[in-house]
């Protein structure tokens, strides 16, 4: 796994050719023509940061009992910061049917049962390195993945005094972004991919990601708030602060005055609502009202 100069430093390492880039937000993803392997070239926040991390826990991960992708080669040089991986076989996890959600956070619970063990060095931050010197906690972690301008808004002071409980809980291994499209089927096997959103902290914060992505995601495909299956979402651990500071990132990294959108009163509603049930139908009724006003998903 070593970098190169030339413009496609991956074929010295005989790999490729590879197809057509699919572009996303944060990265270029290729497929080679024989469909052997995915290249993954990081962009926008943090490209190497994020390369260095998924490799890093890659190869963490497969010790624990769980199915990955093998890195075949990785640098930072003339390409960007990139990542060749083995492609494994599997069907994406599907939330087409209130059967296919339910198989879904079924593979969660499972990944979870593996990931979210009790790590003696573990501390809160990115990527699964333990931090020896200025360790934050995890309320702290959450807070500073917010951009500058949110300490000035009206409910800072309320969600930074709602997360204070969360530094109690145990800081175990996060997989960080848990989606659907994250978690392949292959008969009787689950493959577990894009590991660049690891991290550290409580648990919580991987379950609360899981839930707001499958809300968010339902009501943008055109699902009604009052269909959102809160009967399934109610099986996984819940926090209403996290809750909240989800929200709260989605719409910090949307158009600039998404973010206004939301109130303290908002944030505090949300944040101290204690019925799992509750909290779950409120949060879908929110970003209903959210992508009524135009935000993008």
């Amino acid at each position: 796994m070593r970098s190169t100069n030339s413009a496609e430093p991956w074929t010295e390492q005989g790999l490729g050719p590879f197809g057509p880039a699919a572009l996303k937000p944060y990265s270029r993803t290729r497929f080679a023509t024989d469909g052997s392997a995915l290249l993954k070239i990081y962009v926008g926040i943090d490209p190497e940061g994020r390369r260095q991390r998924e490799v890093a826990t890659v190869e963490r991960a497969a010790p624990l009992g769980i199915a990955v992708p093998a890195v075949l080669a990785t640098g930072n040089d003339e390409a960007g910061s990139w990542t060749a991986f083995r492609v494994v076989d599997g069907t994406p996890c599907s939330v087409s049917t209130h059967s296919a959600i339910e198989e879904y956070i079924g593979h969660v619970a499972a990944v979870s049962r593996r990931l979210h063990r009790p790590v003696a060095d573990a501390t809160p931050g990115s990527g699964w390195e333990a931090r020896r010197a200025g360790v934050v906690s995890s309320h702290q972690f959450l807070l500073d993945q917010f951009s500058p301008r949110c300490r000035s808004l009206p409910w800072w002071a309320v969600l930074s005094e709602a997360l204070q409980p969360i530094d109690s809980h145990p800081v175990v291994r996060l997989h960080g972004d848990l989606k659907p499209e994250h978690l392949l089927i292959d008969g009787e096997r689950l493959h577990v991919v894009d590991w660049e959103a690891s991290a550290c902290g409580p648990a919580v914060l991987d379950y609360t990601d899981v839930v707001f992505h499958l809300v968010r995601d339902l009501l943008y495909g055109g699902m009604p708030p009052a269909r959102v299956p809160v009967d399934l979402l109610i099986r996984l651990p819940f926090g209403g602060p996290v809750l909240a500071w989800r929200l709260l990132l989605w719409l910090d990294r949307r158009r600039t005055q998404d973010i206004d959108l939301i109130t303290a009163h908002d944030v505090y509603r949300l944040a101290a609502e204690e019925q799992v049930a509750s909290a779950y139908r409120s949060l879908a009724q929110t970003v209903a009202l959210l992508r009524a006003a135009g935000v993008p998903r």
